[in-house]
């Protein structure tokens, strides 16, 4: 599964991936690279850094990277910070129809990764991943995801440079999609939903539509095969990080995380405990966006959209004990004590208050107390808005 030799457009050099026909000297130069070394090393620390070079100059293609490094490092990381993946719904996602898969935001790497993992694994082409700019705080973690069908979101512009980055961005995909008839990863929103109250931002739906100004907003997001993919974690190892975020808001709401923050973050998700993690592939959404009259005022229509994408992932999240117990905790409530222990409730409250000890700073109880709740939200929503989308 090379490059297709299909040209992409010079419009889209700046945002692209890597083209397979430079993949070995730009991995040859990725190498090189002391902090990609040295972050190597701490993620795979059981492999002697010579060795992967070797490897990783042997490749020839961004599908061997794929096959070859992304899988094996992918199965790796689900021993040891899991309890296994599972999935629903493949039968969903058909070789003949590309899709955009639309996630909820979880975790900065692996909810992609985890996505193309299970493309991979099923023989399947895997998907083209968007990721934001403020993540690309070095010219070797550019390198590294475009090497890894990464293209570029650019964000903190000016407003007439985000138009034209949003046009330059819908029309990639579109491209995509339509030309090169690859899958296609994007979040629901910019940035993880730190409290998981998971809803798809309507700017996001109006960028997707730039791609084909020619046609009505719903035509041209048809013709992106939207498909929703839910994940499920049974635990975050990011909750404390997300939790002391919102309580550093809550102090000072300028705050803001630093490219030293967000490589943590990166670092946890990967390496921290998930327990059990599962990812729901839904049924492409173009026969229910039909269904959308075509006289409806345009914000109404993207609402209706984004409120057909948020149905299928609430509906389709898999539901922990995790999740149960937080709802009962933070409501004070026995709704729903017939789904786990005692034991289990209170080894939850244990793991929750062994969480907020890592955040690294003095807390007091008022402190504490605001992050215990915070993660009890975080538990908890997946599961009140599946409820709410079973009414």
């Amino acid at each position: 599964m090379e490059d297709k030799n299909i040209t992409v457009p010079a419009e889209y050099f700046d945002i692209c991936p890597i083209s397979d026909k430079d993949f070995h000297n730009e991995m040859s130069i990725l190498v090189q690279e002391p902090a990609f070394q040295h972050i190597i090393s701490l993620v795979l620390p059981e492999y002697k850094y010579s060795q992967l070079v070797r490897v990783l100059q042997s490749l020839n293609s961004k599908h061997d990277l794929q096959v070859k490094i992304m899988k094996p490092f992918i199965e790796g990381v689900l021993a040891k910070t899991s309890k296994g993946l599972t999935i629903s719904g493949f039968e969903n996602v058909k070789k003949d129809v590309p899709n955009v898969f639309i996630t909820n935001h979880r975790d900065i790497v692996l909810d992609s990764a985890l996505l193309s993992y299970n493309l991979v694994s099923k023989g399947f082409e895997a998907a083209e991943i968007a990721i934001g700019n403020n993540l690309l705080i070095y010219d070797w973690i550019n390198k590294l995801v475009r090497l890894n069908k990464c293209f570029i979101v650019k964000r903190n512009l000016g407003r007439l440079q985000t138009l034209a980055a949003a046009i330059q961005l819908s029309g990639y995909i579109h491209f995509v999609i339509k030309q090169k008839k690859s899958p296609v990863w994007i979040a629901q929103r910019e940035g993880r939903c730190k409290d998981s109250n998971d809803r798809t931002q309507e700017s996001l739906l109006k960028m997707l539509s730039y791609g084909n100004r020619d046609k009505s907003f719903i035509e041209s997001i048809k013709d992106l095969n939207l498909a929703p993919v839910a994940i499920s974690y049974e635990y975050d190892p990011n909750d404390y990080l997300k939790a002391k975020e919102f309580l550093l808001k809550s102090k000072d709401p300028n705050f803001k995380k630093s490219p030293a923050d967000d490589l943590l973050s990166m670092q946890t998700g990967i390496m921290g405990y998930k327990g059990h993690i599962h990812y729901a592939f839904t049924p492409c959404l173009n026969d229910e966006f039909s269904n959308i009259p075509a006289d409806l005022d345009k914000l109404l229509t993207v609402r209706a959209v984004c409120h057909l994408i948020d149905h299928s992932i609430h509906t389709h999240y898999k539901i922990f004990k995790t999740n149960y117990i937080a709802r009962d905790l933070l409501f004070d409530d026995k709704e729903f004590a017939d789904k786990y222990t005692e034991a289990e409730r209170d080894a939850f409250v244990g793991y929750l208050n062994k969480q907020i000890d890592k955040a690294g700073m003095q807390l007091n109880e008022l402190d504490r107390n605001y992050m215990f709740k915070k993660m009890l939200e975080m538990y908890s929503n997946p599961l009140t808005n599946q409820l709410e989308a079973q009414k």
